[in-house]
């Protein structure tokens, strides 16, 4: 193997593309035209053009893939993990064109493809099956007279599905025959086969997998098993290896049916067989995926295994690399999917331009497999995740710490994550005993976070302060004018949303007083450049990052992502003594974009008068007291300096006071 095709996309690509170029392999990527400018297409060696942005006409289109393989002088093909990788045609297709298929058998692939089938014949050769009807009589009688045989709650599955898709829960025969209509059109509209299977629902299960591995020689081992059951949507968001709290006993059994259920149907390379168990640890067979999984990086941590070299070592015909006996399990390890979603909003997929972007820092136990990049584009083609972060630690609580504080330094801007709720899944005391089940997030719904936090005073303050603070050089902090005023302390007000902060430079060196939500707040810059700060607050020292996009402000501190967006900012420009009565004056250099008022006008006190550009923020000066308008010193897109006089008041009852 020289030359490897990875027929997929994403974070995928890159983790395979990484293993085949320490073996000395080539990689190849394919794109489509929505991943053009993609992150696997930067990392593979080489990246080639397949079709249209839907998939149906690039990623899953095996007459295209395989024309570009022999195009590209490929000599074998990896398929990843969703699209073709479970698709028996397109192992037989490779094969065919004489290309090393990195997978099992067609013939496998095949067995296993249906969930019917492969229950069927996990059943004959003796694997717990849960009660439930995989049939071929599929007309709606037939399912209805199933469904109340085998009892409720009920789980309606597509016999050729995976991902979660189009699965329903019934829990009345009242609910039988609609859900079954839903399940077939849904199923048809997905898998182009609307045979369905029925199975009770074990509504507080587990659902655990056992990774197994085989050669063409007989050989077939079990890496240990892990547990998936975070789920939502029934889609996981957080893996992690070994499963918590399994009696040895169940252990050791589940990984002989696993070995049992490999051998059964001729398998060869990466397999995982998943089990959904019981209260009392009764397992019973689910299904069996015939590819690498996206989980498999806790398996790798906690067996020092890379399971990408031994697919492509198999592939070539290698037996084992190790024995049984020679593989041993160590520590615990955690993985968190990070999606482009809105869990708050039924994790609606949220779509854009991701304009910033930090990961966190890879650290010894800390693995980062990512698909994308700053700037990158999330699009509604495909599968919205972004990227994996998986920690491994000596026990499961030093596993959940550093993969918590992982994701507390993940910042991205341009499109909603769920990056809120896995942090809140970690922190959470059930998940921490290792309670989980399939119904863990509605379980624990009232004791998590499904979005980030809304800004509180403390934030709109230091965004306040970052305001003030903007766009001075490191060394001449204090050289900033705005909110100057005469004989009196600088001091303006800016307001995000329904919160006005008023911030008055003190007299000692690099403090503030800050007034919000009728709470007073006295600060420190410590520390500021152009994308972080570090600030002194009630005896604590703030560290915190900012991002400025969209016309929002994104302040990340502590593992929070607050967004404040400016509704206006206030340079209190009042008159104090020694000041020329009525006069008002520009705080800094800019551009004036508007004025609100116009000689002879009537103005009340707060008024706004004129807003002036300056450091790329708007100023908008406002009238100190009330009175009419006796002189406007500068249109709109004039330039002014600082100290300019820009507008001229006479209060009520005085005469051409300046």
């Amino acid at each position: 193997m020289r030359r490897l095709l990875i027929a997929n996309r994403g974070e995928i690509v890159c983790r395979i593309a990484r293993t085949a170029q320490r073996l000395g392999i080539t990689s190849i990527a394919l794109y489509s035209e929505a991943d053009r400018n993609a992150r696997h297409v930067r990392v593979a060696d080489e990246a080639h053009y397949l079709g249209a942005a839907p998939a149906a006409e690039s990623y899953l289109d095996i007459a295209k893939i395989i024309a570009l393989a022999r195009r590209v002088g490929a000599d074998a093909v990896h398929p990843g993990y969703g699209f073709l990788s479970e698709n028996a045609a397109f192992a037989q297709a490779c094969v065919d064109a004489g290309l090393i298929f990195v997978g099992p058998p067609a013939s496998a692939i095949r067995a296993m493809g249906s969930k019917s089938a492969s229950k069927a014949a996990m059943a004959a050769v003796g694997l717990p099956v849960a009660p439930g009807y995989h049939g071929e009589d599929q007309s709606p009688q037939r399912l209805v007279a199933e469904a109340q045989r085998v009892g409720f709650p009920l789980i309606i599955k597509a016999s050729a599905g995976g991902g979660g898709k189009g699965m329903q829960v019934v829990s009345g025969a009242a609910e039988v025959a609609a859900a079954v209509e839903s399940a077939q059109r849904l199923a048809r509209t997905a898998f182009g086969d609307d045979r369905l299977l029925l199975e009770r629902y074990f509504p507080r299960a587990r659902h655990v997998e056992v990774q197994v591995f085989a050669d063409a020689h007989g050989g077939i081992v079990s890496l240990f098993d892990r547990d998936c059951s975070v789920q939502r949507r029934h889609q996981k968001i957080i893996e992690e290896a070994p499963a918590p709290g399994l009696r040895g006993e169940v252990r050791l059994k589940m990984s002989q049916a696993a070995i049992q259920a490999a051998r059964a149907v001729g398998y060869v390379g990466a397999g995982t067989v998943e089990f959904l168990v019981d209260e009392v640890q009764q397992f019973y067979f689910m299904e069996m995926n015939t590819r690498l999984q996206v989980e498999h990086p806790v398996t790798e941590l906690i067996t020092g295994i890379d399971l990408v070299e031994w697919q492509l070592r198999i592939a070539q015909g290698a037996p084992l690399p190790q024995r049984q006996e020679e593989i041993l399990s160590r520590g615990a390890a955690v993985e968190a999917r990070l999606y482009a979603e809105d869990p708050a909003h039924g994790y609606l997929p949220s779509v854009g331009r991701i304009t910033h972007l930090h990961w966190p820092e890879a650290a010894a136990g800390l693995r980062l497999d990512m698909g994308v990049d700053a700037g990158d584009e999330v699009s509604t083609f495909y599968d919205p995740m972004l990227g994996k972060v998986i920690a491994w630690g000596e026990s499961r609580d030093e596993a959940i710490g550093r993969l918590g504080r992982g994701l507390d330094d993940i910042e991205i801007v341009g499109v909603a994550t769920n990056r809120a709720l896995l942090s809140s899944v970690l922190a959470d005391e059930v998940f921490r005993r290792g309670g989980v089940a399939t119904n863990f997030l509605s379980l624990r719904q009232g004791h998590l976070s499904f979005g980030e936090p809304q800004a509180g005073a403390v934030d709109a303050v230091l965004a306040a302060l970052w305001c003030v603070t903007r766009d001075t050089a490191e060394d001449a902090l204090w050289a900033d004018t705005r909110g100057w005023r005469l004989a009196a302390a600088p001091r303006s007000a800016w307001t995000f949303g329904n919160q006005t902060v008023v911030i008055e430079c003190s007299a000692a060196r690099h403090a503030y007083q800050a007034h919000s939500a009728s709470q007073e707040f006295t600060l420190r810059v410590a520390a500021r450049d152009a994308h972080s700060m570090a600030v002194e607050l009630a005896g604590e020292l703030l560290q915190l990052r900012v991002v400025e996009a969209d016309q929002a402000l994104h302040l990340f501190r502590g593992g929070r992502h607050v967004v404040l967006r400016l509704a206006r900012t206030e340079d209190s420009l009042q008159v104090s003594a020694g000041a020329e009565e009525g006069s008002l004056l520009t705080p800094l250099p800019g551009t004036v974009v508007a004025v609100h008022v116009a000689v002879g006008g009537q103005v009340a006190r707060g008024m706004p008068l004129v807003t002036v550009e300056a450091m790329k923020m708007e100023h908008t000066l406002t009238a100190p007291y009330d009175g009419s308008v006796t002189r406007v010193a500068f249109g709109v897109g004039e330039r002014v300096a600082a100290g300019a006089i820009l507008v001229e008041l006479t209060p009520p009852a005085a005469t051409d006071i300046k």
